[in-house]
């Protein structure tokens, strides 16, 4: 990472404008290529100071939620999708203001606000959520087609006779995955739902989609496109978060103090559980610039968080050099899934927002205090 951190106070998210374009630009690339529309997943990265970049070149954005349709609507004025595994009564009418596709979890949900749909002052377009259950996540908690799951509708619970006023089906299968899986995941979807899907105007295969990682064969993405496209005529969307934030941020933190418990441990101005709650969750061990993996290094630390979880433990690194009070260093990969995420467990402040682009440098664009912490209790 070719900037000057040092006067960046910590901790701070930064994230670097020439990474997200570059991003950009892949995701871009396919759109030309396929005539796909590509949505920015608010989920995974809703930093919205960059949401007028973004919207030179994805389609528009997708929420999870009535707030993530606001800002999306508000920030970016492009598309906006939304999809729910229930939507709130009190906040449907609110909805259907901000957003051009609602995506339904079931057929009685499609049931009970088909109408409110109608009644918009704009036209909506509706689809229902799939569950082909397939899928190749290793990990239950992020596996949307585990046994038992409750999002999207199985083929033995499909009802093609309530399909009147529904413009697309939607399925969403991946987690940080290549296009091969992909590729397989679809001849399923194809093989249960493709009487269906022919009747639609538009097929959602939803994120997880790894596009924009060095390894990720985008000629099969294509092909999978092309595939639904010339087969059922229908338009395709795309719903990536991560893709579009990979590889484009960072988190910068400073050692606050080295204790030794049968090894030496350092005590940082960040937290897993706090800042970076994937490490935990996960979970996985983010890279830091100019470390090693446990000896690879002469001096091996554990770096662990200032709140009071015992758990609070971001991995076993090692460096070159003893690290000393007040050091910064750098955690890489820390766009998505971080800022959105975050908490303020044990009053413990969140990092700073920064931003990084050539002509103006370093921009740190949000700093929290004690009022935000305050005012989200009571």
């Amino acid at each position: 990472m070719n900037i000057d951190i040092s006067k960046l106070p910590t901790p701070c998210y930064l994230v670097d404008e020439r990474l997200l374009k570059r991003n950009l630009e892949i995701l871009k690339s396919v759109q030309d290529r396929t005539g796909c529309s590509i949505l920015l997943a608010l989920k995974g990265f809703s930093m919205f100071s960059v949401f007028p970049l973004v919207g030179q070149y994805l389609k528009g954005i997708t929420a999870s939620s009535l707030f993530e349709a606001r800002l999306g609507y508000e920030k970016m004025g492009k598309e906006v999708h939304i999809y729910a595994p229930a939507y709130v009564e009190e906040e449907f009418d609110e909805i259907t203001k901000y957003c051009d596709h609602i995506v339904f979890n079931s057929f009685d949900q499609w049931n009970r606000y088909k109408a409110k749909v109608k009644q918009a002052d704009k036209k909506i377009e509706c689809g229902i959520r799939v569950n082909p259950e397939y899928s190749e996540i290793q990990t239950p908690i992020y596996n949307p087609c585990y046994q038992n799951s409750r999002l999207g509708v199985t083929l033995s619970n499909f009802k093609p006779e309530e399909l009147e006023g529904i413009d697309g089906i939607h399925f969403h299968t991946m987690c940080e995955q290549n296009s091969d899986t992909l590729e397989r995941t679809i001849k399923v979807v194809d093989e249960k739902f493709g009487p269906y899907i022919k009747k639609m105007k538009w097929l959602n295969m939803g994120g997880g989609h790894h596009i924009t990682r060095p390894d990720y064969d985008i000629e099969t993405l294509i092909r999978c496109i092309l595939f639904f496209k010339e087969k059922y005529g229908v338009q395709v969307y795309l719903e990536p978060g991560e893709a579009i934030a990979l590889n484009t941020g960072f988190l910068v933190a400073k050692v606050l103090d080295v204790v030794r418990n049968d090894m030496n441990i350092a005590i940082l101005d960040t937290s897993a559980a706090c800042h970076m709650p994937d490490v935990i969750e996960m979970p996985y061990r983010p890279h830091i610039i100019g470390s090693g993996k446990p000896d690879e290094f002469e001096h091996t630390y554990r770096l662990g968080g200032l709140t009071c979880l015992a758990g609070d433990i971001i991995g076993d690194y090692s460096f070159k050099e003893p690290l000393k009070i007040g050091d910064k260093l750098v955690f890489c990969d820390m766009a998505h899934y971080t800022m959105v995420k975050n908490n303020m467990f044990n009053g413990v402040n969140l990092p700073s927002i920064a931003l990084y682009n050539e002509q103006e440098g370093i921009k740190v664009l949000r700093r929290f205090n004690y009022e935000d912490y305050m005012t989200r209790l009571s």
